[in-house]
């Protein structure tokens, strides 16, 4: 059964060749009148039809000029070949809506996978990049733009990256360590899909890999520290048990012990406090503390642990007398004390210690200790407030230090939206300074 649209395009057709034939007959039967010959009339049907052909023809011509650049207006056609140019048009039309609404789907899927965190690089069969995401670029080190279309392995060199696309055996994921700029630490995944091509998903677990080598140092520092006190400990009470001392051996056995019983209890306090300060909330900034009152507590315990053999010196900014900031106290104070006492231990005795509180021109406050002592290589210093991260190992047990009093430091500071900032050099001392924001100090 022929559709509609079919029936129309039949009859118009035939209007023509009707009209067609009926002027040639027309013209024939003038011609048989009038005495022409039989041939005249012929002639007559014949030039109407090529008439028709050619004027059928030049309006396909422009039809056809227009489906060549299809984004102009299409020409203005009567008949058959108007509605031609209409019905094609239209269809040109929905399928450019088609093409765009693909296009702002992918836009959309495009945009998905840039918000992620993790990258994202597309490579061919033969492991040539045809995309890679914000985030891929970073991780991997590469150029969006120029790197398109480069092999993989070309640019990225990484040992152990090359074995795993190389093996494809790609059940697992691999972990890579990454070295352009600074160490970073990548857990990349490869997806085969389609015809040999391949989806390389990366995530960056640095902190993750930190994290880890922190928590493995913490309880081998944490085992050590604790075994050592109480490996002697063990060792005078088995030789107070089975060994006759005159009274001067006791006593330095039991100085001896009780030093070591001493270590391990500031040990534990000092874990109790950094775990205290962990595990609580941010501080409000609703409680004010009086940096003169601070001070005040610091240099008494700064005078009685130095003993007379260090030249200290407070300097309270004068016109700032009544000064506070605000937060946790104790935690203001354990802070600024263990950057004091970390001085005193530090310096060798007759050596200057300068303890100073200054107020910032954009409001906020300077806490800083300046001391003369031995001074710190520049590699030590970013790892100075880990925990048990020490420089000199042997020494800072000597001076009786935990090796977690920078990361008190640093945590209580940070909790109050401050910094830590150390400098130093050796052999000329070092100076730890503790800025505190602008909305955490209030001028009297």
């Amino acid at each position: 059964m022929v559709d509609s649209s079919h029936s129309w395009l039949l009859s118009r057709v035939g209007v023509r060749l009707l009209a067609a034939t009926t002027g040639g007959l027309v013209g024939w039967w003038i011609g048989r009148q009038l005495g022409f010959p039989l041939t005249v009339g012929a002639v007559g049907a014949t030039s109407a039809v090529l008439g028709l052909s050619v004027m059928d023809t030049l309006k396909g011509r422009h039809l056809l000029d227009w489906l060549r650049t299809p984004e102009s207006a299409p020409p203005e056609l009567p008949g058959m070949w108007g509605e031609v140019a209409y019905r094609v048009r239209r269809v040109v039309h929905l399928r450019d809506e088609q093409i765009a609404e693909e296009r702002a789907r992918l836009d959309q899927f495009l945009s998905a996978i840039e918000a992620s965190p993790n990258g994202v690089m597309l490579l061919d069969a033969t492991d040539h990049i045809t995309w890679i995401s914000a985030a891929a670029t970073d991780h991997f080190g590469l150029n969006p733009q120029r790197d398109l279309q480069q092999r993989v392995t070309n640019l990225v060199r990484q040992p152990a990256f090359v074995q795993y696309l190389a093996a494809g055996d790609f059940r697992d994921p691999v972990k890579c360590a990454m070295t352009h700029g600074a160490q970073t630490f990548l857990l990349i995944q490869v997806r085969l899909y389609g015809d040999g091509l391949k989806l390389v998903l990366s995530q960056d677990i640095t902190e993750r890999e930190r994290a880890d080598t922190m928590r493995r140092d913490f309880v081998a520092n944490v085992s050590h520290e604790i075994r050592t006190p109480l490996t002697v400990l063990s060792g005078f009470i088995e030789t107070l048990g089975s060994l006759p001392l005159n009274e001067a051996e006791r006593k330095r056995v039991n100085f001896l012990m009780a030093q070591q019983a001493e270590r391990m209890q500031g040990l534990v306090a000092d874990l109790l406090t950094l775990a205290q300060i962990e595990g609580s909330p941010r501080p409000s900034a609703d409680r004010w503390v009086k940096v003169k009152n601070l001070f005040a507590r610091i240099e008494t315990d700064a005078s009685g642990l130095s003993r007379g053999q260090h030249v200290l010196s407070f300097l309270l900014d004068a016109s700032r007398q009544s000064c506070e900031i605000s937060g946790i106290e104790n935690e203001w104070f354990s802070a600024m004390g263990n950057l004091v006492s970390n001085a005193i231990r530090y310096t060798p005795a007759g050596g200057a210690i300068e303890i100073k509180w200054l107020t910032l021109p954009d409001g906020g406050g300077e806490f800083s200790v300046k001391d003369g002592g031995i001074g710190i290589a520049a590699e030590h210093i970013p790892r100075l407030s880990e925990r048990f991260y020490r420089v000199d190992g042997s020494r800072s047990r000597d001076t009786g230090g935990t090796g977690l009093g920078l990361s008190i430091v640093k945590h209580v500071v940070q909790r109050h939206g401050g910094e830590l900032r150390i400098s130093s050099e050796v052999g000329k001392g070092s100076t730890f300074t503790l800025t505190v924001p602008a909305g955490r100090v209030r001028l009297g």
